[in-house]
């Protein structure tokens, strides 16, 4: 494996935040993935729009061989994982290619203290109970806060 750099993203890169988009919904076992115009809805559009320019925006890329190979990015939103109007919401993503490799741990230690130093409290998070990135959310801290059924809400306190 080639050595992984996690950095801020430029500007130029914010675009592909909708392929990341994309790659971060859970495609459960034996399930077809959706179209990719799926990331147009409403719901998923606010992951994403007018990104850079709004409160809580950090966002963090696992750049492998000069080429972003994944991706954690918060925004304080109403989305599925949203607890209140200071806590922003995370969303990660990792090309297929590169899961497993302990990049998504790495990318989810720099996005913490990232976030730490802009003075956030806590990020929160929705997952499913079938998403394996469940162990990887309890390893970097988060806690479970709400029981949706299917999904939980997590949060890391900072």
């Amino acid at each position: 494996m080639e050595d992984v750099v996690i950095r801020p993203i430029r500007e130029e890169e914010i675009p592909c935040l909708d392929d990341f988009l994309y790659e971060a919904i859970f495609i459960p076992e034996g399930m077809e993935p959706p179209e990719r115009s799926i990331i147009e809805r409403p719901e998923l559009k606010l992951y994403t729009e007018a990104f850079g320019q709004r409160e809580g925006d950090v966002c963090l890329i696992a750049e492998i061989a000069g080429k972003p190979a994944g991706a954690v990015w918060t925004r304080i939103m109403e989305d599925y994982g949203h607890v209140d109007g200071e806590t922003p919401s995370l969303a990660i993503a990792l090309f297929r290619e590169y899961r497993g490799k302990g990049i998504g741990t790495a990318m989810m230690r720099g996005i913490l203290k990232e976030l730490k130093q802009r003075g956030y409290r806590r990020v929160s998070l929705s997952v499913q109970k079938v998403n394996y990135a469940l162990k990887l959310y309890e390893k970097t801290g988060f806690r479970v806060i709400e029981d949706h059924g299917e999904e939980y809400v997590m949060v890391c306190d900072l």
